[in-house]
């Protein structure tokens, strides 16, 4: 995606919320494209995938994947926690900064480790089907 060059410098003019804006587009297009077999309605595979990429749902893969993430990442983590200050009203507020930083990690990984991003993800896959 960015020459390797360029990736610090990217990070460095980019906010935690607008890594969780990217982690949050990667994120739903991982979990939609790993539930689009076997075939279902589109009310189905909808309401899957809802359930899945829900602020909740990301906290708790969050805590699964967390002893997992290494200084820099958890840092990550951090800083997309603490962006966040206010909440939907249906939502502890705690629950949507971890959702946030759950965001942000997916989004510093897109850009700078496809590789562990995937790597990431895939144990997610190993979690969520535990849940199905």
């Amino acid at each position: 995606m960015f020459e390797s060059d360029d990736i610090s410098k990217v990070l460095s003019q980019v906010s935690p919320d607008a890594l969780a804006y990217i982690g949050d587009a990667v994120y739903e297009l991982y979990i939609r494209t790993s539930y689009l077999l076997p075939s279902k309605k589109i009310a189905d595979y909808h309401h899957v995938v809802v359930s899945k990429v829900r602020a909740e749902s990301q906290a708790t893969y969050l805590q699964n994947i967390y002893p997992l993430l290494n200084d820099i990442e958890k840092d990550w983590v951090r800083r997309g926690r603490n962006a966040v200050n206010k909440s939907p009203r249906r939502l502890p507020l705690q629950t949507y900064q971890a959702a946030s930083g759950f965001e942000t990690l997916l989004g510093y990984l897109y850009i700078s480790e496809p590789e562990r991003l995937e790597f990431l993800l895939s144990h997610l896959t190993d979690v969520t089907q535990k849940y199905n």
